[in-house]
């Protein structure tokens, strides 16, 4: 019987909430190893185990996985999250990768400066309804279906709605010109799986505050 997966992470969203997303959407339980201490990140980068220094570090199926985007691709294709033949999942890939650019902004923002904080809502706001979700918007319009890509559920759609309700947090009504993307929120959240991950008391992560942004000073400042 496999073991289930390990995420070595700090206890917050960062580059690992993506991670979490998509395991939760798969129904796949997993555990974590939070890095609260320096020395937890250089007893591992010691051991080897981090092939690039690095976390996000994901243990599952007898690897190490390293690199955020590589964990979840692996991650998608076991689970049948990445479509049912090379164009659709080229074009999931695309999706996602234009969507981690938005998602990149919103994890660097609680770090920045308190003055800059708002100035970058407002910029990743510009980005979001100017380049990005009008994207998404004419997608979901033309071909009518409830997922981004062929009829089924993949990292597209579970990378979308994680970036969706980020970015509500912030700016609740971003979506108040998008009709077809308030309705794909509605009905993504909805997926059992997804569902069962919004509930209260499960792995996914709280808003990062300032607590969360200490520790990972304190963990990775050099």
């Amino acid at each position: 019987m496999e073991g289930r997966p390990k995420l070595h992470y700090p206890n917050g969203r960062g580059r690992m909430e993506s991670i979490r997303w998509a395991l939760a959407a798969a129904g796949v339980e997993f555990d974590e190893e939070f890095l609260e201490t320096k020395e937890q990140l250089q007893k591992l980068q010691n051991d080897k185990h981090l092939l690039f220094q690095q976390v996000p570090m994901v243990e599952i199926d007898g690897m190490k996985l390293v690199q955020t985007r590589s964990i979840l691709h692996y991650i998608a294709e076991k689970h049948h999250l990445f479509g049912n033949n090379l164009k659709e999942k080229t074009l999931i890939d695309m999706y996602v990768e234009g969507i981690l650019d938005l998602l990149e902004m919103i994890i660097m923002h609680p770090f920045l400066k308190p003055d800059d904080q708002q100035k970058e809502v407002v910029s990743m706001t510009e980005k979001a309804v100017v380049r990005y979700f009008p994207v998404f918007e004419k997608i979901l319009r033309d071909h009518g279906q409830t997922f981004l890509v062929g009829n089924q559920l993949s990292l597209a759609d579970v990378i979308l709605l994680q970036t969706i309700l980020a970015l509500e947090e912030k700016v609740p009504d971003i979506l108040s010109a998008f009709p077809h993307l308030q309705e794909f929120s509605v009905k993504i959240s909805n997926v059992p799986t997804i569902k069962r991950f919004l509930e209260p008391g499960s792995k996914k992560k709280p808003p990062p505050d300032d607590i969360y942004v200490r520790s990972v000073y304190a963990i990775f400042a050099p």
